[in-house]
C-alpha cells in the first residue's frame, strides 16, 4: 500500500470507488439498459462464496432497499458516559489478550481487525476445510473464554430492560475491533448457527452498516451498496427477516474513519452443528488435548500491538499445501543441499566401481 502512495485501505478505495462519504441512508440505482428484467447481481463473501440478489434495475433495487430497512431496528441507548465506560473494558479486553490470558480460540486476529469471541466461537473463512455458506462450526464447548461479567452488568442487561432482547437470549457475544481502514466482507451470518435477531452495539466512533456490496480482490475493490446503515456510537442495531437472511452486510474500509468497535449478541441454535474431537483443522491439529489453559505471557500489555498483522498457523503455505511449500529456513536449505551432495557422491562413486569390475 505505502509504494502506492495509500497509507490504508480507505484511501484505495476511495480513489477506485465512487462512494460518498455522507452517513444517510440512501437507494443506489442500477441501469437496466431499457430492459424491465435487467441483469442479475452476485454478491460475493469471498472468492469462494457468493450470494445471489435481485436485478440491476433501479426499481428492484429500491424495492430491495426498502425490505432491508424495513427488517432493521435502530435506537439510541448508550450515553457518552455509559459508552466511556464500556469502551474502558474493551481496552481490557485487548490488553488482556495481548498479555496472553484467553484461551486460543478466544481471540482471531486480522489487519486492521480483532475479532474476540465469548460464549461461543465458531470457525469460519480459512479456518474451514471445505469453504463456503453452511461449513460453519461452533468449537467445543470451553474452548473460548465465558463472557465477561461487565458485557452481561452494562450491556445485555440494559437491552433486556429496554425491551430489545429477552432475558436469557444471548449465549453469545463477539468484539470486533476496528482499526482505521478496517473491514469485514459481505456474509450473512451463518444461518444454521445463529437465532435471529442479531443485535449489535457501536464504540468509540461513528461509522456504516452496508447491504449488498460486492468485495473483489487483487486489487480490493467494493461495490455500491443495495443500502447504507448509519450507525452512530451507543446505538443498537437489531436485524432480522430480510435484512439478517436474504442480503449480504459488510463494513467497508473506508467507513472506518476512527477506531471503532462493536458488540455482536447472538444466541446459537440449539442444533448448530459443532466441531467434535475427530475434527481437523489446519490451525487446530487433531492430536491436540481438548483442555486449553490459559496461555500467560510476562510481557507488558500493549494494546496498539494487538493489531499488528500476525501469520496464523493456518495461513502458513507450508500447512496449507505441505507438498508445494515454497518457504524453507536456512537450516533446511542446507539441510537438503548437503542431502543433494551425498546423493550425487554416492552415484559417482557406484560408477567408478562398476567400471573397475569391468
Amino acid at each position: 500500500m505505502a509504494a502506492s502512495g495509500y497509507s490504508d485501505l480507505r484511501e484505495k478505495l476511495e480513489s477506485m470507488t465512487p462512494h460518498g462519504d455522507e452517513y444517510k441512508n440512501k437507494y443506489v440505482h442500477g441501469t437496466s439498459n431499457g430492459s424491465e428484467k435487467g441483469r442479475k447481481r452476485k454478491y460475493r463473501e469471498s472468492d469462494d462464496d457468493e450470494y445471489e440478489h435481485s436485478d440491476d434495475s433501479a426499481e428492484l433495487r429500491e424495492q430491495e432497499a426498502h425490505r432491508v430497512s424495513s427488517s432493521i431496528q435502530q435506537k439510541s441507548i448508550f450515553t457518552a458516559e455509559e459508552c466511556a465506560l464500556i469502551e474502558e473494558k474493551i481496552d481490557q479486553v485487548v490488553a488482556k489478550a495481548e498479555a496472553g490470558l484467553y484461551r486460543e480460540h478466544t481471540v482471531d486476529r486480522a489487519p486492521l481487525r480483532n475479532k474476540y469471541f465469548f460464549g461461543e466461537g465458531y470457525t469460519y473463512g480459512a479456518q474451514l476445510e471445505k469453504r463456503g455458506p453452511g461449513q460453519e462450526r461452533l468449537y467445543r464447548k470451553g474452548e473460548v473464554d465465558d463472557i465477561p461479567s461487565w458485557v452481561h452488568e452494562l450491556v445485555i442487561n440494559r437491552l433486556v430492560s429496554d425491551g430489545v432482547i429477552p432475558e436469557g437470549f444471548v449465549n453469545s457475544a463477539v468484539i470486533n475491533d476496528y482499526q482505521p481502514g478496517g473491514c469485514i466482507v459481505s456474509h450473512v451470518d451463518p444461518l444454521h448457527i445463529f437465532a435471529r435477531p442479531i443485535v449489535s452495539v457501536s464504540f468509540f466512533s461513528d461509522s456504516a452498516l452496508c447491504f449488498g456490496c460486492r468485495f473483489q480482490f487483487k486489487p480490493i475493490r467494493v461495490s455500491e451498496p443495495v443500502f447504507v446503515l448509519p450507525v452512530r456510537r451507543g446505538s443498537v442495531t437489531v436485524l432480522s427477516g430480510y435484512a439478517a437472511d436474504e442480503i449480504t452486510h459488510c463494513i467497508r474500509p473506508q467507513d472506518i474513519k476512527e477506531r471503532r468497535a462493536v458488540i455482536i449478541l447472538r444466541k446459537t441454535k440449539p442444533d448448530a452443528p459443532r466441531l467434535d474431537s475427530y475434527s481437523s483443522l489446519s490451525s487446530f491439529p487433531a492430536e491436540r488435548s481438548t483442555h486449553l489453559k490459559a496461555k500467560r505471557s510476562r510481557r507488558k500489555a500493549d494494546p496498539d500491538a494487538a493489531h499488528r498483522p500476525r501469520v496464523l498457523e493456518m495461513d502458513k503455505e507450508e500447512n496449507r499445501h505441505p507438498s508445494l511449500s515454497r518457504h524453507h529456513s536456512i537450516g533446511s536449505e542446507n539441510y537438503w543441499r548437503r542431502e543433494q551432495d551425498h546423493n550425487k557422491h554416492r552415484q559417482s562413486s557406484g560408477r567408478k566401481v562398476k567400471i573397475r569390475r569391468q
